[in-house]
């Protein structure tokens, strides 16, 4: 178990110390931090012009319940972040081979399985916390909107079950964009995968024609996770979305740690 965590913490420090983490992950909270900014005069608009009877306006033409609206918006604003974090995962993956470092990774782990787990804990935790300024920039910004009307509702049980299940989905999600890289080897090959697995739920053909085989996609079963069925095109329920959330990760990390064990360290 000691070796185990030793493996953690040094694939840990190898992600914290590269410049190219930094940069990507910069990029992606600036991104989040722009949208947010011109998003919060309009949504401040809408909220002071809440009705009597507690109804908002946060698109034209389409009045809802101010309360389920308000964390609906939270939860996406959220979620249209999680589309970059595969690239980010991507980036860490490929970093090794880019820098035909996996050689060394192995001389000073040569267990695969236990280098590959290692690796996984450490993408995935800091995937966690890539995720969790999201979402506390998600909620900084609607409690700002918000805070003349009912501050709370950033803090309520609907909201943190929303952004409990946006932390779950950009995890499960950027670890498939993670391990895709391990299998190909290539940090490109890895996003190239990873936004064509967005454009077959982005386009929604597959959610019009076919929406069993829709559910089955990862960034589709964060759509039916995270969003309101009345406001969306569902494919599937949220207990469906998870499973399917849960085992991409699983079979494509599995997958990554075989190839691992049979091809060479290079």
């Amino acid at each position: 178990m000691t070796a185990v965590a030793a493996a953690v913490r040094a694939e840990l420090t190898k992600i914290l110390t590269l410049r190219v983490t930094w940069i990507v992950t910069g990029g992606i909270l600036a991104l989040h931090l722009l949208i947010v900014v011109a998003n919060l005069g309009r949504t401040g608009t809408a909220v002071a012009d809440i009705t009597p009877d507690g109804l908002i306006e946060l698109f034209v033409g389409q009045p809802r319940p101010a309360h389920r609206a308000i964390v609906d918006f939270l939860v996406s604003s959220s979620f249209q972040m999680g589309l970059f974090l595969p690239g980010l995962a991507a980036v860490l993956a490929g970093q090794e081979f880019r820098a035909r470092q996996l050689g060394w990774s192995v001389l000073a782990v040569p267990r695969r399985g236990v280098l590959v787990f290692a690796k996984t804990v450490a993408v995935a935790a800091y995937l966690l916390f890539v995720s969790l300024v999201i979402a506390g920039v998600s909620a900084a910004f609607m409690w700002a909107a918000v805070r003349g009307w009912d501050p709370g509702v950033v803090v309520s049980g609907d909201a943190l079950l929303g952004q409990a299940r946006f932390l779950t989905f950009a995890v499960l999600w950027a670890l498939v964009g993670y391990a895709l890289t391990l299998v190909a080897r290539s940090t490109l090959i890895g996003i190239i995968a990873s936004v064509a697995l967005i454009a077959v739920t982005m386009t929604q053909v597959l959610a019009l024609h076919l929406p069993a085989l829709d559910a089955l996609f990862p960034l589709s079963a964060g759509r039916n996770l995270l969003l309101n069925p009345d406001d969306s095109r569902l494919s599937a329920g949220p207990v469906h979305a998870l499973v399917v959330l849960l085992l991409w990760p699983l079979l494509t990390v599995t997958a990554a740690g075989l190839l691992l064990h049979r091809r060479d360290a290079r």
